[in-house]
């Protein structure tokens, strides 16, 4: 246990008190002063993505709020084909929101095309050197052919003969 019985915060050195450490994204927003004022716009955002993703659940998966401003909504949408379906159901998405409190008279819609790097799928390729393949030959060959050698042997098999073709 600690000798002292006050919490230790860091020091926010501009204001000169202490202010509780950052232990998630709310918290580290009401700490510093220069993007605190970003949390209530945050939390609005978030109220508002999730509000949408309850209204339209199938469309909305992969959408995102992207502003609110003087009662407009901006939304984002992977593809034009998904911000082809989603303008559709704007008129629905405004009403509900709509009903659920929120002051939105127009909604835009923009794509914003995500890059996605897919990485490429490493194939582990072991090359055997001849002495190895040969072992592996004497040992398919030393197996005595019972029921249970059956799954073994054909392994071997099936190895020998990719690394026979490939080398």
């Amino acid at each position: 246990m600690s000798t002292s019985s006050r919490p230790s915060y860091p020091i926010n050195i501009k204001r000169g008190r202490k202010v509780p450490g950052a232990s998630g994204a709310a918290d580290f927003l009401r700490s510093n002063d220069k993007i605190s004022p970003l949390l209530p716009t945050v939390q609005r955002n978030l109220a508002l993505q999730k509000d949408c993703g309850a209204i339209l659940p199938p469309i909305f998966e992969t959408c995102e709020v992207m502003q609110v401003s003087e009662g407009q909504l901006i939304l984002s949408a992977p593809n034009a084909a998904l911000a082809t379906k989603l303008k559709q159901q704007c008129p629905k998405l405004q009403l509900n929101l709509q009903e659920r409190g929120w002051q939105i008279n127009a909604i835009r819609i923009k794509v914003q095309v995500k890059r996605v790097i897919e990485k490429p799928v490493a194939t582990k390729q072991i090359a055997f050197t001849g002495k190895a393949l040969q072992a592996f030959g004497n040992l398919e060959h030393a197996l005595e052919d019972t029921p249970q050698n059956a799954a073994l042997r054909a392994a071997l098999g099936r190895l020998l003969k990719r690394h026979q073709t490939s080398g």
